[in-house]
């Protein structure tokens, strides 16, 4: 297809805590994919970094910081923020100017050297701002906000402690077999329950850690791959949609002036039309997919993952784990890499490490989590302030 681009390299920065800036684990992550793409770093014509801004003004601005790193040669740079869905809108930038003729070949980086604990609001105080104001307000930090769709899940669909413990089970078995794994060690249900609460239902085993990490690719035109490789995976499509809602300018902080009318809500929630949006401009229904790489924030949102992704139908996310079809051997593996139960968050850096994970299991190198045969898959995530991403990968 004309509108594929294709992944020439991808290359990572193990997840840890590392105590060292984000330049340097992103330029550790550049040069491993430029050397999965046997490219030197002066054929790059784009640099596209996913930005961190709790690194300082060079977090702000670093497709230019990485660049400068890996050595002024001319190329085009671009910087792109959208909190947790950076990586793929970073791969949606280099994308499109592949797609307009603008470059032959880019490299997308992501880094992050995560703080311990809760992030601090970067720039201060934002008023006008309504998950700053979620936290503030109403204390809803996204541990509580994690452990709210616990419970509506449970309350709904009858989803258990035991569902939740599951998917840590199954994410960490995977994660033990990825060296780029923060967290290399199988968890049992028990270690789980009594791991300590801290949004109930949730507990520490069931939430996401914070990360310093790293993850770039090398992105090209087909015509540029061809002379480099015979089959190289594709990307096939990125969504990048935003929530829809009746009113779309809310008069901050009146929320009960938008609230008071009873209007209908929109056919699909974000999470769901970020995903109608990829398999729309792929051409791909979900049952074509052979493994999905989602944003596991909690346990329980990748069961909810699974739904929106309409991997099953409403409702039948702990069904479908249950049945096994979600771990490596299932019909549909979820997280092959481990996801964030596996790596915690490096923000900037998740949405690209998602598509490492889809290129190396479509080019079956991804060793003891390879799923036999994989040509098609997905990655999911969204970010703060109605960020969502979606990557539609095929070889």
């Amino acid at each position: 297809m004309t509108d594929d681009v294709a992944v020439l390299g991808a290359g990572m920065h193990p997840w840890g805590k590392w105590g060292r800036s984000f330049t340097e684990y992103g330029v550790a992550a550049a040069r491993a994919a430029l050397a999965d793409a046997g490219l030197a770093w002066t054929d790059i014509q784009l640099v596209v970094g996913a930005d961190t801004v709790r690194g300082g003004y060079p977090g702000y601005v670093a497709g230019a910081t990485f660049a400068q790193a890996l050595g002024w040669q001319g190329a085009r740079v671009t910087s792109v923020y959208a909190a947790c869905a950076s990586g793929a809108q970073a791969v949606n930038a280099a994308r499109a100017q592949i797609l307009a003729g603008m470059a032959d070949v880019a490299l997308v980086i992501g880094a992050d050297a995560a703080p311990k604990g809760f992030f601090a609001p970067a720039g201060g105080n934002r008023p006008d701002d309504p998950d700053w104001l979620r936290f503030r307000v109403l204390g809803a930090t996204n541990p509580t906000y994690f452990g709210l769709y616990a419970r509506r899940r449970m309350a709904l669909h009858g989803d258990t402690l035991e569902d939740f413990a599951q998917v840590k089970v199954k994410n960490s078995a995977a994660g033990a077999a990825n060296p780029n794994a923060r967290y290399r060690k199988a968890v049992s249900a028990g270690e789980v329950a009594a791991s300590a609460v801290v949004a109930d239902p949730l507990r520490l085993l069931d939430i996401c850690a914070t990360s310093d990490g790293a993850a770039a690719v090398v992105l090209s035109s087909m015509e540029f791959a061809r002379r480099h490789t015979t089959d190289p995976v594709r990307i096939r499509a990125v969504s990048t949609v935003t929530p829809s809602y009746p009113k779309t300018v809310l008069d901050l902080p009146d929320f009960a002036t938008d609230s008071a009318a009873a209007v209908e809500p929109p056919a699909l929630g974000l999470r769901a039309s970020i995903a109608a949006a990829a398999y729309e401009e792929a051409g791909i229904g979900p049952s074509e997919l052979d493994l999905a790489e989602v944003y596991d924030l909690s346990t329980a949102l990748e069961l909810q993952w699974y739904e929106d992704l309409a991997l099953c139908a409403p409702g039948e996310g702990a069904k479908l784990l249950r049945d096994g079809a979600t771990a490596l051997g299932g019909r549909i593996p979820v997280n092959t890499s481990g996801g964030l139960a596996s790596f915690g968050e490096a923000v900037p850096a998740q949405a690209i490490a998602q598509v490492c994970e889809l290129t190396w299991q479509l080019r079956g190198l991804a060793g003891d989590r390879q799923v036999p045969g994989a040509r098609v898959g997905i990655t999911a995530n969204q970010g703060l302030f109605g960020h969502g991403s979606a990557v539609v990968a095929v070889r």
